[in-house]
């Protein structure tokens, strides 16, 4: 799964997911190899607030609870400052890692199909090589919110709808 906050937050309003039906409703019809989760954690200063604080264990409570559903993984990058008021912090590392195991894992064989939870185009790259290597991609996402190369360079498409938020919701 890509950018998945990014991706949903801004379309289902802070509902609460369940992780395991999303990747369940996504993997019907496949066995499901593996759900691999790209995150960065929170910013946390030399000394920390209490909302960093605060920050910090909520996702750390998140992924710990991710980590024990079968066949979950988490990724994590490195979140950075940035002089940006209006993005004060960037995530790094999440892209590559996201794009490392695409390409790991279908060069060796490992998996047949892929879905992708994004928008992002930096990711073309990584789709044609395990494209190239006889895995199918699909992708889940916002029409809107979706580069227009991402979105034709990808084999299905699943668009995030209200049938599938009212699914997937705790």
């Amino acid at each position: 799964m890509g950018d998945f906050f990014g991706l949903f937050s801004a379309i289902i309003n802070k509902e609460r997911i369940d992780f395991l039906k999303l990747s369940d409703e996504l993997s019907q019809g496949c066995e499901r190899f593996r759900t691999y989760y790209y995150i960065s954690p929170p910013y946390q200063s030399q000394a920390p607030t209490p909302e960093e604080r605060k920050r910090v264990s909520d996702m750390d409570r998140f992924l710990y609870n991710l980590r024990q559903f079968p066949r979950f993984e988490v990724r994590l990058g490195k979140l950075r400052k940035t002089n940006d008021h209006r993005k004060p912090f960037e995530q790094k590392g999440v892209d590559v890692l996201l794009s490392i195991d695409l390409v790991q894992l279908s060069v060796k064989g490992s998996i047949d199909q892929a879905i992708l939870v994004t928008g992002d185009s930096d990711f073309c790259p990584a789709v044609r090589v395990a494209k190239d290597n006889q895995t199918v991609v699909k992708l889940l996402t916002y029409p809107s919110m979706c580069s227009d190369e991402l979105f034709s360079l990808c084999d299905e498409r699943v668009m995030i709808d209200n049938d599938l938020i009212n699914k997937i919701k705790l």
